[in-house]
């Protein structure tokens, strides 16, 4: 096993920032989206709405985790370079082994809510289809 360094996590950041971007992105589309439900429901309550609303619950949920257990990996990154700069480097290797995991699980989450929300735009290609 290769010698951890302080540039091995360091080069985590940046990739974990722009995940960290884009999962709080997603995050503000969905608040606008529900924002535009509850106005579109108040006016017409349908069961595509309410399949519509189900469905963007669970994605909150899971980009509430993917975004949690994003942070937690950059923690667990820089937790990794403290060790690894005060020389404990068997903690440093197990800290960074931690983040790394979390990351995955972080990234698996994200590839279930995007399956998540293709389902959910074939609801409204659906119901568009039934209207013509």
């Amino acid at each position: 096993m290769e010698t951890l360094t302080l540039t091995t996590p360091a080069l985590l950041f940046s990739a974990v920032s722009l995940i960290l971007l884009a999962y709080t992105n997603r995050f503000l589309g969905y608040a606008q989206l529900v924002r535009n439900l509850y106005e579109k429901f108040k006016e017409n309550p349908d069961s595509i709405i309410m399949a519509q609303i189900k469905n963007l619950r669970k994605r909150l949920y899971l980009t509430r985790a993917m975004q949690i257990l994003g942070v937690q990996s950059l923690f667990f990154c820089v937790g990794a370079m403290f060790l690894i700069y005060i020389n404990f480097m068997v903690a440093a290797s197990w800290v960074f082994g931690i983040g790394l995991l979390q990351l995955i699980v972080s990234l698996a989450l994200s590839a279930w809510e995007i399956q998540i929300s293709v389902k959910a735009i074939d609801l409204h290609l659906k119901d568009m289809e039934s209207i013509k």
